[in-house]
């Protein structure tokens, strides 16, 4: 298939680029830069699809908004323009899967474990939440898009300054201890299991139009913190902030594992010591610095 993958200069967006492009896929993939394409301007994007005609687009790009983000405003004006841009154009593809987030279901109102109907249940307020719960909306009445709603992910490329799971394997690397601004249960899913997922959605004609990816396990940050001290063969301390458990944040994965049958995710574990085993043969190109200060 030819795809064109939006934010392919992200985290997850690179990620997605790697796993979909491995040898053997049989995918061409477009990874337009910024410079290449304004998603946030209707023609250009409307001239580029026209241009290039792909089988699919795999929306990614998503206007920053995390701790670390250089300017975190406009992500509601930003994150739904990119969408309805490239939305209208459907008649030049086939099929979008849209990377949306389990942030659909609404900060405040989290609940253990939460599958796809529990959506809408809340609408959420933070520009992040409800950018993509729009988004999704919109998605609900469209069968050729499918929205795709990971909650936590992680690996090579993202941001170690803050992203929990590379922050503390940066640390341990540093001899640092690991911080923690207050212990909660979060759901992880690998990004090459993610990649998976979407190429999975790709080739397969999906039965309902939105799908959580995530492993169904929401492991403690502690616990998640012990492991990468475990992988490093270290003793360092681990340091909470503040006492109690905040808000978990994970969901079922049933849905996907019922249509997709031949799903395998990364057990935690190996894919905790292969992301270590990555920073360790970085370790020279890392910025100590960065992880003097918790943001």
């Amino acid at each position: 298939m030819k795809i064109i993958v939006t934010g392919g200069s992200g985290f997850v967006g690179a990620g997605l680029v790697a796993g979909l492009g491995a040898d053997g896929s049989g995918h061409e993939l477009l990874a337009p830069t910024h410079a290449e394409l304004e998603l946030l301007d209707a023609a250009a994007v409307r001239a580029y699809l026209e241009a290039q005609r792909p089988d699919a687009v795999v929306h990614c790009a998503v206007r920053p908004g995390h701790r670390n983000a250089a300017d975190p405003s406009g992500q509601l004006e930003h994150n739904t323009r990119m969408f309805f841009n490239l939305a209208r154009c459907a008649g030049l593809y086939s099929r979008m899967v849209f990377m949306s987030s389990g942030a659909v279901y609404a900060a405040g109102h989290y609940a253990p474990q939460m599958d796809e109907s529990y959506f809408d249940r809340f609408v959420p307020v933070d520009e992040h939440g409800f950018s993509k719960y729009i988004c999704a909306k919109y998605a609900e009445g469209r069968p050729d898009i499918v929205e795709l709603r990971p909650f936590g992910v992680f690996g090579r490329g993202e941001d170690y300054a803050v992203r929990f799971i590379s922050n503390a394997i940066c640390k341990t690397l540093f001899d640092l201890p690991i911080t923690i601004k207050q212990n909660r249960r979060l759901d992880y899913v690998y990004v090459d299991d993610l990649a998976a997922v979407v190429d999975y959605f790709l080739r397969e004609g999906p039965r309902h139009g939105a799908y959580n990816v995530c492993s169904g396990r929401a492991p403690e940050l502690l616990e998640l913190a012990e492991l990468v001290l475990s992988v490093a063969g270290k003793q360092l301390p681990i340091a909470v902030a503040q006492p109690g458990m905040g808000e978990e944040y994970s969901g079922s994965n049933a849905r996907l594992r019922a249509e997709y049958r031949d799903l395998r995710l990364t057990p935690l574990e190996a894919a905790v010591g292969a992301l270590y085993a990555w920073y360790a043969k970085r370790k020279k190109s890392l910025n100590r610095e960065l992880l003097l200060t918790d943001k």
